[in-house]
């Protein structure tokens, strides 16, 4: 379409105005050609005619859409000039207070005079690894690309800062420094970054001024190389200064300042460290008041001095070199107060006795003599002889002037150079990026030296640049396939030769300094002769004293005066001679400045490489002059700027008063035209400066299709399709590869098109439902008009017709009617009722005859059911009552059985003693023989003891006064020791705690040896395991040993027993020693009765022996005999008499021993017969006891079974009351018998108290276990009978809890067989499958490669062998699965030898893969196996074998997931597991906290030897770092779907938000749709994650705290990109955001997750984008808005708003004073300062115990996982 024919009615062009440069009109009607003028109106609704000539029309530039206005980069401007630009920066600036914005490869910087919240190190975070189109314009985007370029392409990078003063190129320069140093950490200890951040202090101090224009402008240009390694971290830097500012050292401009060094040292010059060189306040120095102004708003110049100090020793630069530094500096402040006095015309004087001269010459170390001489005269070289002429006063401050700019030149290379040693680190430089921070095009009032050098470099970058940008069209027009036509753009060598080449400007000028006697004039009219006649060189017309060259940006008129001076820079040949003699007296520092250009040594030094070349010395006639040395650098700086990429920044300063976002578009304009901007917008102009991609151009104007034209397939053909409809001018667009390139003008076209059918659809609507709205009305009314003529159309007939006949036939015809009616409605209701009332009949008779049937099989039913129960109940009641009567028989026949044996060996010691007591009676009457003999004996010791217990009483009573005079010593030396143990327990106590920590430090160590040892006991294993034989071997032969020496101590045990009776008989013998030995006494004085005594004692033997016999032979024998065992004699006189009746009375014992072995023998006979039937009993007993365990073991079924039948039975009740009854009288029973056995016990006491008496009771105690006998034999032979009843009950009872045991058993084990086998012969299937599709794979390739009957026949028969292996192994294992299998009860627990724990860990863990059959049925099997192993270990109290497992497993799981830390799968896994483990642990540790939810049969299988307290700790630090790692790894692989998913994907269809991108294109605009990321995608990932964790095992607060991490990651990736992208702020990108989040819920919904509260951490991303979507124009919008967004910021809140950017022309921007509303609302909100959320946070992890219902004992260990070596125990 032709440009003339888009100025139509409303579109909008832009006119020259002289106040804000351009404005805004309207075009009031069509323009045709030939008119002459072009209606306008303005915005303040004043009409204009714009003049037009008609012979070559020469419109207004027309106006962008608003919809293209705003935008990142301008070359996505449909119309490209420099009103457009100038507006869109203004958009940008003022309304968004967005300071960057592209244009094509330029990044504009507009200067805020403020501080941003935009360059933290979450925001360089978020830059880094992007895409520069991806992201909003930043400098850390320029940087990004610049390093990304450089790793890619191995290829030196540099990046060009630009602008003028105060336009922030340091900052930026800054900033994009400081993006490499976060980024790119290097290597080294030595911080290389942190060193070149620090240069930058330095270089501000020395080479940073305030001017009028900027607070701290840079005066001299500075590339900054920063060097990088092969992988690409900062190793090093290297700076290179272009052109500092000499001049300014000895004069500033009013409201200026000189460099800030000088201004911080005097504002430290009351410190210690300045006190020598006796400065003071900078207005007291020329140098530093000559601007007037020596303070700066806002800065502290003490504090920088500080920071200066801290910078210069961050880099190494030591005191010594600081001081020096100094002491140069102060120098020159003194030189410049050097008074220079005029002693005439020609003559010139310095007093002698100028103070600031003494501490000039004191400081530097030079004679000041020979200073004031070289300063006030001059050295005159003729050809026979030197003449010194003194000089006048101007000259001579010239000089000093001179000097004072040389100093201070040369120290600032000096630091330079040293700054550069310091950044320069041990390494080989394998690429750099190279910062230019150098000055702008320079135009003022009076324009000099300076300003000429910095145009002329200015005017060789912009040619480089333009060469540049050429360059890049025609690449990007060559990639995609376009035709290239040569591009006519403004090419500036012609200025640059001007000024350099031969015969030029600096030629002219380095030929006229070579002569002593030139001057500016004649310099200017050679330039007047010379250049003439070239068209960009002239001659202004009211001066002769400059002249003005045609730059690039702008006509410069240069004044001429001071030209030559400060070219040739000169400085007195003896002035430098004094300078120099300065190393010789003392200052070494100085006099190096001045020395003579030292050749290229050869050390290893940095080599540094200044803009200026060393000085020449003085004394030679050609010296170099300053515009040749910049003319080297210069070439210099472009050659390397040639070899590397460039990349632009221009910094804009928009205003002059450096006010915040303040606009002066005079200003901006001035510098856009002077920077380069609008020569890259003329370049795109010219061409094709609009492109879109297929995607894009097809998303904006699908409404522009038709419904045939449409078709999504081919998407790229139809955009041709359309486009070739639309524009007929082939020649406006051209279709490349993945972009549409459009001339200028034809994107507004279009976007007028799209306008023009949006608003006839919207047009279209309002037509139908207006009219839809009018129709329904419309029917409204008219429906309500007829009901109106209805009613009054029949009033008016009845009006017509009503008559008194016709009432009456009316009446009477109702009359008839009624009747009629009647009479029909009773017939028909005779019939229905007659009808009703059969069918009622019919159906009562059924109903009664089925409710009697039921009721009769109910009553049959029920009399059943009552004789069954109570059968069933009399049943149990008999078998109860037998179990119980059968408990109390054993009970009591073993109560009876144990008072028989007690009674038996009662009768043994009765006998015995018996026996004892007769044997004692006659070893008493030797005993008193011999006591006679020793009688005498004894009363001689006793004389004897008597004399030496008298001699003992005297020695006790000596040696207690000795023993009490040692106490009262000891008790004395006891309190001194007593204090002195209180000091030594204090200092006890201090070497107490001094053992104690070293202990704690031995325990470290001993825990790191530890370490090492269970490290090495691996390596010690096979000999442990060997000794471990020999040690079982051992053990077996230690038990058979102890099973021996047990019985020999049993024996021992029992003849102990014996020997103790013994020793308590001689222990009574013994007591009674003392009393015979008084009776011996008294034998000793009755020595002469003792043979009356012995008759006394012979007829008290006779009496006794004959009670004696007669007692125990009273009731045996016959009387006779009896008195034939007593003697016959009435008195005994003789021993022979005694002994005879000794011998009577042995022979009356040995009656009774007979008589009582007779009856021991029938009793023995009778017990015998008792035993065993007791026996019998008790074998019976046993049985029934066996019966109880089994009852026992399965006592769950039986309580189910006695549920389910007390539901049935309702007599429940009375057999627990016969239990109670039966329980009762068991206790009575019991009762009885504990009462017997006492009455027993009293009568075993009474026969051991009275032997006689026992012994005349005897036979009646005979009769007494006579009659007990024979009832135990009666109560025999009921219990016998009760027993055979009870037997043959339980013998049915345990047949059929037998049965039902062993099919329960039978049954568990069945199903854990099945399962197990299942999983085998699941994975026997895996293995078979596989092996199928192998032998296919062979069988093809053999039929591909062999042809003919033998490979065919070989084919045949590998697939018959392979079938038959099949069936075998198929019918192996169904055989296998047929075999029964022997129940058993496991205790839940795998045993395991110790040279087995290396196959365990290696086959349960290291090659465990998760995606096994076993593995995804028990996907925690892996833990449970492991954990029985533990149980083993504390089974067994093998401490050693316990802590070896445990450290193996915690050392492989870690191994596993270091080896595995990118593998999802695996890292969710043996999270699980771990997890699992670790519950484990807990669940059977024992603690009542993890046992509440246990079964018994768990508490059971609690660990019982060992606390694993320490290795749960560790395992659970293990589960957080996998549990953090598998974050980390589905983070990663989430994060590249999150942006293109929820923010660059049109989920909603209809609703695009697609915007022109320009220059910079977003890294997935590519034609293949195919490729690009969907919040379909997004949820797929999730639910592979939530699939894979419930797969895996995993606990499901687990997968709540993962899935709520993940959600975390896409709100703060989300939001974050909205807030760094200005073209993601719309509000169809709202809608877009708000449905995605909409998807996220529901599948949190599906998924059962909202309870995890994932949701909340997408609250910022969902009031952001309502915020995007809400109204934003009046004062209640602002109070929602304020009230609705509690969770943003207010910072982010206000970026939200200036961000927002409408889509079409139907939306509205948000204003500016409505953002200051809002902020006014926010003020008092609380929030972060941080624009950025951290998307690195972590939520913490918590681990809650689960507990499993896992049967341990149940558990089957696959073969699959050749644990063949585990036995289950």
């Amino acid at each position: 379409m032709a440009l003339l024919e888009l100025y139509t009615k409303f579109n909008r062009v832009w006119i020259p105005d002289t106040e804000h440069v351009w404005k805004s009109a309207e075009i009031t009607r069509d323009f045709h050609p030939g008119e002459n003028a072009l209606g306008l109106l303005l915005e303040d609704g004043t009409e204009h005619q714009y003049p037009v000539d008609p012979s070559e029309p020469s419109l207004p530039p027309l106006r962008n859409p608003d919809i293209l206005v705003g935008e990142n980069d301008l070359t996505a401007l449909s119309y490209l000039h420099e009103p457009a630009v100038l507006h869109n920066l203004k958009v940008r600036f003022v309304e968004s207070r967005i300071i960057y914005t592209y244009c094509g490869i330029i990044l504009v910087a507009v200067n805020p005079y403020k501080q941003l919240p935009i360059y933290g190190d979450a925001i360089i975070n978020a830059y880094s690894g992007q895409n520069m189109g991806d992201m909003d314009p930043h400098i850390f985007a320029v940087a990004e690309e610049a390093y990304k370029q450089m790793a890619r392409n191995h290829k030196n990078q540099s990046i060009i800062v630009s602008g003028e003063s105060g336009a922030g190129k340091t900052v930026s320069a800054r900033y994009a420094m400081r993006y490499f140093a976060v980024v790119s950490k290097s290597g080294s200890k030595t911080r290389v970054e942190d060193k070149v951040l620090a240069s930058n202090p330095i270089t501000e101090a020395i080479g940073n001024a305030k001017t009028t224009r900027n607070d701290n402008s840079s005066r001299f240009g500075k590339y900054t190389e920063i060097s990088f390694d092969r992988r690409y971290r900062i190793i090093g830097a290297n700076m290179r200064t272009y052109l500092l500012e000499k001049s300014r050292v000895v004069f500033q401009a009013e409201n200026e300042r000189n460099y800030h060094i000088f201004y911080q040292m005097c504002s430290c010059a009351e410190s210690s460290e300045f006190k020598s060189l006796r400065l003071s306040s900078a207005d007291k120095f020329r140098y530093t008041c000559m601007g007037g102004d020596i303070a700066i708003d806002g800065v502290d110049d003490k504090k920088d001095m500080e920071e200066t100090r801290r910078t210069f020793s961050l880099l190494g630069l030591k005191e010594d070199f600081q001081s020096d530094i100094f002491k140069v500096l102060a120098a020159i402040l003194h030189l410049g107060n050097v008074e220079i006095k005029s002693l005439g015309d020609d003559r010139s004087s310095v007093p002698p006795r100028d103070p600031h001269l003494a501490i000039l010459c004191d400081l530097l170390g030079v004679r000041s003599d020979m200073l004031v001489r070289w300063l006030c005269h001059r050295r005159i070289v003729l050809v026979a002889e030197t003449v010194v002429k003194p000089v006048a006063r101007e000259r001579a401050l010239a000089a000093r002037d001179a000097m004072a700019k040389q100093i201070y030149a040369h120290l600032f290379d000096c630091i330079i150079s040293r700054i550069n040693t310091a950044l320069q680190v041990p390494g080989k430089q394998h690429a750099f990026i190279g910062v230019l921070d150098i000055y702008g095009f320079e135009t003022f009032d009076i324009n000099s030296f300076e300003q000429f050098c910095i145009n002329y470099a200015n005017e060789k970058l912009q040619q480089q640049f333009n060469l540049h940008v050429f360059k890049l069209e025609q690449e990007e027009y060559m990639k995609e396939d376009i035709p290239w036509t040569l591009i006519d753009f403004y090419d500036n060598q012609p200025v640059i030769d001007l000024i350099e080449a031969k015969m030029g400007i600096l030629d002219l000028l380095d030929e006229e300094c070579l002569f002593p006697q030139g001057t500016d004039q004649s310099w200017l009219q050679k330039l007047y002769n010379y250049l003439d006649a070239n068209p960009l060189f002239e001659k202004p017309r009211l001066s002769n004293e400059a002249f003005v060259i045609q730059h690039f940006a702008d006509k410069v008129e240069y004044q001429c005066r001071g030209f030559l001076e400060k070219n040739r820079d000169a400085l007195y040949e003896e002035l430098v001679d004094t300078m120099r003699a300065s190393k010789v007296i003392k200052f070494s520092f100085l006099g190096n400045f001045f020395q003579e250009e030292q050749k290229a040594s050869s050390s290893k030094s940095v080599k540094v490489k200044p803009a200026r070349p060393s000085v020449k010395p003085a004394n030679k006639q050609l010296r170099t002059s300053v515009g040749d040395k910049f003319c080297s650098s210069l070439s210099l700086l472009m050659e390397t700027l040639n070899a590397t990429t460039p990349h632009y920044v221009r910094c804009i300063k928009p205003n002059d008063e450096k006010l915040p976002f303040e606009y002066d578009s005079g200003r901006v304009v001035q510098q856009l035209r002077a920077c380069g901007v609008l020569e890259t917008i003329r370049i795109s102009a010219q061409s094709y400066p609009s492109r879109w991609t297929y995607i894009e151009f097809y998303s904006r104007y699908s409404i522009l299709m038709s419904h045939v034209e449409a078709d999504r397939s081919d998407k790229k053909q139809t955009c041709k399709n359309v486009l070739q409809r639309l524009i007929q001018d082939s020649n406006q667009y051209k279709f490349g590869r993945t972009k549409i390139f459009f001339r200028a003008g034809q994107v507004a076209y279009l976007e007028k098109l799209r306008l023009d059918r949006l608003r006839g659809a919207c047009v279209s609507i309002q037509k139908h439902v207006r009219g839809w709205s009018q129709r329904r009305k419309y029917l409204k009314m008219r429906d309500a008009a007829i009901i109106l003529q209805q009613y009054i159309r029949g009033k008016r007939m009845i009006r017509k017709t009503v008559s008194a006949a016709t009432l009456k036939q009316g009446w009477a015809s109702v009359v008839i009617q009624r009747h009629w009616r009647g009479y029909r409605m009773k017939r028909i209701y005779q019939v229905v009722r007659t009808a009703s009332v059969t069918i009622q009949a019919f159906t009562r008779g059924w109903m009664a005859r089925k409710r009697y049937k039921k009721m009769i099989e109910e009553r049959k039913a029920l009399i059943l059911q009552k004789y069954a129960r109570a059968w069933l109940v009399r049943r149990r009641f008999q078998t109860m009552r037998r179990l119980v009567l059968n408990v109390q028989l054993s009970y009591r026949v073993q109560q009876l059985r144990k008072k028989i044996e007690e009674q038996s060996k009662e009768n043994r010691g009765l006998m015995e003693r018996l026996t004892s007591l007769a044997n004692s009676n006659s070893q008493t009457v030797d005993r008193l023989q011999g006591l006679e003999i020793q009688l005498e004996k004894v009363t001689n010791q006793k004389v004897s003891l008597e004399e030496s217990e008298r001699r003992s009483k005297e020695e006790a009573t000596l040696m207690i006064t000795q023993l009490q005079k040692e106490m009262e010593s000891l008790s004395l030396g006891k309190q001194m020791l007593e204090k002195k143990f209180e000091a030594s327990i204090r200092e006890s106590k201090e070497k107490f705690d001094q053992v104690k920590r070293s202990l704690l430090d031995e325990k470290e160590n001993e825990a790191r040896l530890r370490k090492i040892a269970e490290n090495n006991s691996e390596i010690q294993k096979q000999d442990h395991e060997k000794e471990v034989e020999a040690l079982k071997e051992e053990i077996k032969r230690l038990k058979e040993d102890r099973v021996g020496l047990q019985r020999r101590i049993e024996e021992g045990v029992q003849v102990n027993s014996d020997l103790q009776e013994q020793v308590v008989q001689l222990t009574k013998h013994v007591k009674v020693i003392p009393e015979l030995r008084r009776d011996l006494n008294n034998l000793q004085n009755q020595r002469n009765n003792l043979d009356r005594q012995m008759k006394e004692q012979s007829e008290q033997a006779t009496a006794k022996v004959k009670r004696t016999v007669r007692q125990i032979l009273g009731g045996l024998v016959e009387e006779e005999k009896l008195l034939g065992l007593t003697p016959h004699d009435s008195e005994i006189y003789e021993p022979d008499d005694l002994l005879k009746a000794f011998e009577g009375l042995q022979e009356a014992t040995r009656i009774l021993e007979n008589h009582q072995k007779e009856q021991k023998e029938s009793y023995e006979a009778r017990l015998e017969g008792l035993i065993l039937k007791m026996d019998h009993l008790q074998n019976e007993n046993g049985k029934l006891q066996n019966l109880f365990q089994e009852k026992s073991n399965v006592n769950e079924n039986i309580r189910q079974e006695v549920s389910r039948l007390s539901s049935e039975n309702s007599v429940i009740p009375e057999l627990k009351q016969q239990v109670s009854e039966l329980q009762r009288q068991k206790q009575e029973l019991e009762g009885l018998i504990r009462d017997q056995s006492q009455e027993l016990a009293e009568k075993n006491v009474e026969i051991r108290n009275v032997l006689h008496r026992k012994i005349t009771e005897e036979s009646s105690q005979r009769r007494y276990f006579e009659e007990k006998a024979k009832e135990l034999e009666e109560a025999k032979g009921e219990l016998q009978g009760r027993i055979e009843e009870l037997v043959e009950e339980n013998a049915h009872l345990k047949r059929q809890q037998l049965m039902e045991g062993e099919a329960k058993n039978k049954l568990r084990e069945e199903t854990s067989r099945l399962t197990a086998e299942n999983m085998d012969f699941e994975e026997q299937l895996d293995q078979k499958d596989r092996l199928i599709k192998k032998l296919q794979n062979q069988i093809k390739c053999l039929e591909t490669s062999q042809k003919g009957r033998a490979a065919d026949s070989t084919t045949g028969c590998l697939l018959i062998e392979c079938f038959l292996f099949i069936h075998s192994s198929f019918a192996h294992a169904a055989k296998q699965n047929t075999t029964s299998i022997i129940p058993k009860e496991f205790l839940g627990m795998l045993e395991y030898r110790r040279e087995h724990e290396p196959r365990l860990i290696q086959n349960i863990i290291l090659d465990l893969k998760p995606k096994g059959v076993v593995v995804s049925m028990i996907p925690t099997l892996p833990a449970h196996i492991l954990f029985m192993c533990v149980r083993h270990a504390d089974y067994l109290n093998d401490d050693t074998k316990l802590k070896s497992l445990m450290n193996a497993i915690i050392t492989a799981i870690k191994k596993v997931v270091m080896s595995h830390h990118r593998n999802m799968e695996l890292l969710s896994f043996w999270l699980s597991n771990t997890y699992q483990l670790l519950n484990c642990l807990k669940q059977y540790s024992g603690e009542e906290e993890f046992q509440k939810q246990s079964t018994p049969r768990q508490k059971k299988n609690c660990l019982q030897n060992f606390d694993l307290s320490e290795h749960r700790q560790i395992l659970s630090d293990l589960a957080i770092h996998i549990y953090h790692q598998l974050i980390r790894v589905m983070q990663k692989t989430l994060a590249p779907a999150i942006v293109p998913g929820m923010l660059e994907h049109e989920s909603l269809q209809g609703i695009s938000s697609m915007k022109p991108t320009g220059f910079r294109k977003r890294s997935n605009s590519v034609y293949n749709e195919a490729e690009s990321y969907t919040i379909s995608s997004i949820l797929q990932q999730l639910s592979n994650f939530h699939a894979a964790m419930s797969h895996h095992g995993m606990e499901r607060c687990l997968i709540k705290q993962s899935i709520k991490q993940l959600f975390f990651l896409v709100s703060a990736t989300t939001f974050n990109q909205i807030m760094l992208r200005k073209d993601m702020c719309s509000c169809r990108k709202g809608m877009q955001i708000r449905c995605n989040i909409s998807y996220l819920e529901e599948w949190l919904k599906e998924k059962e997750l909202q309870s995890s509260n994932a949701i909340d951490t997408l609250r910022p991303l969902a009031q952001a984008a309502w915020l995007l979507q809400v109204n934003k124009s009046t004062d209640e919008d602002a109070k929602e808005i304020a009230d609705n967004c509690t969770e943003l910021s207010p910072v982010q809140i206000v970026k939200i708003l200036n961000s927002y950017t409408p889509i079409d022309d139907f939306e509205k921007r948000v204003t500016s004073s409505f953002v200051r509303r809002v902020q006014s609302l926010l003020q008092d909100h609380e929030g972060s300062s941080q624009l950025m959320l951290d998307t690195d946070h972590r939520f913490q992890v918590t681990f809650p115990f689960c507990s499993s219902s896992m049967a341990l004992e149940l558990l089957q260990v696959p073969s699959s996982l050749q644990l063949d070596f585990l036995t289950k125990i």
